[in-house]
């Protein structure tokens, strides 16, 4: 957490003041105005709840077990379609790529990049998990610096490592986002909760929100064999519902993909979604014991580009 273009757009979880680095201790913090402070874990992230998380999000076996999966590349084409159309925020006024250039216009007259730093795009990812997409859309945005939250400490430890211009932090997404009003570029939210309000207060007016969320078909093969929970067939009115009034939904693609998986990946891909917490784990075991390997599977996902209102 030593990046300035970062910590300039984060404010205060308790009372909305800027934060800035201080030292506490033999260890670093982020400190506002009031004196409110959020100490900066060895492993890289900050602690900015304003209180107790009502969840601790994913346990470290169960994030090892993603960055795992992720590592082999399955969701790639997820992370490049979202690199794609993050670029394509980008290219457009008032976002430049040139450095030198004029850059973002904060919205408001608080200008959250501070008088050195210039202005640049931060790319913020809500429920960031091990931070493989967010750094995707880096890797693709040579400009852009990047924000991970998260509530589950061990995927953050990984997202703080995640990429050289990404910082990570603990938040939860359903509070008051720990952000300037304005502040962001782009906002990605994958398989996440969506906090339709705070998103729209955070996003600057001509950035965009972009959501991931399964399609109908998505794991179609597996709900069958191993009798998971299917998707909701009106999952994206459900979405367009949770950001109505703060968002209009400008573009949407699916994206498909045949995945090869053996019976561990398989084991994994079910953990990372909703069946998790409805399957027996025992019989859902001995069901996947049972399927041949290779184990094919459809990716199927939904990509929407949001505008806020």
């Amino acid at each position: 957490m030593t990046d300035p273009r970062i910590v300039d757009r984060l404010r205060c979880p308790v009372c909305s003041q800027p934060l800035a680095e201080a030292l506490a201790g033999t260890g670093r913090a982020l400190r506002c105005p009031r004196r409110h402070s959020f100490d900066v874990a060895r492993q890289g992230y900050v602690n900015l709840l304003a209180g107790r998380a009502p969840h601790v999000g994913d346990t470290a076996e169960m994030v090892a077990a993603r960055a795992d999966f992720l590592a082999a590349g399955h969701y790639d084409p997820v992370s490049a379609a979202l690199a794609r159309a993050a670029r394509d925020v980008l290219t457009r006024p008032p976002f430049h790529a040139d450095p030198g250039g004029p850059g973002l216009a904060p919205p408001d007259g608080d200008d959250p990049t501070g008088p050195a730093d210039g202005a640049y795009p931060l790319v913020v990812d809500a429920g960031a998990g091990t931070g493989r997409h967010l750094a995707a859309v880096l890797a693709a945005l040579p400009d852009a610096v990047g924000l991970a939250l998260d509530v589950s400490k061990p995927a953050l430890r990984r997202a703080a490592r995640a990429h050289p211009r990404a910082v990570a932090a603990l938040a939860d997404t359903w509070q008051r986002l720990p952000l300037a009003d304005g502040s962001v570029a782009v906002l990605l939210d994958v398989f996440a909760p969506r906090n339709g309000a705070e998103f729209r207060r955070v996003l600057h007016p001509a950035g965009a929100l972009l959501v991931v969320t399964p399609a109908g078909d998505h794991l179609a093969e597996l709900v069958d064999a191993l009798d998971l929970l299917k998707v909701d067939p009106a999952k994206a009115d459900r979405v367009a519902g949770s950001l109505a009034g703060h968002f209009d939904e400008v573009a949407a693609t699916v994206l498909r993909a045949r995945l090869e998986l053996t019976r561990p990946e398989v084991a994994t891909l079910v953990g990372m979604g909703p069946s998790a917490w409805h399957a027996d784990p025992a019989a859902l075991a001995g069901r996947t014991a049972a399927l041949p390997e290779p184990v094919g599977v459809t990716l199927a996902v939904r990509l929407s580009v949001h505008r806020p209102r």
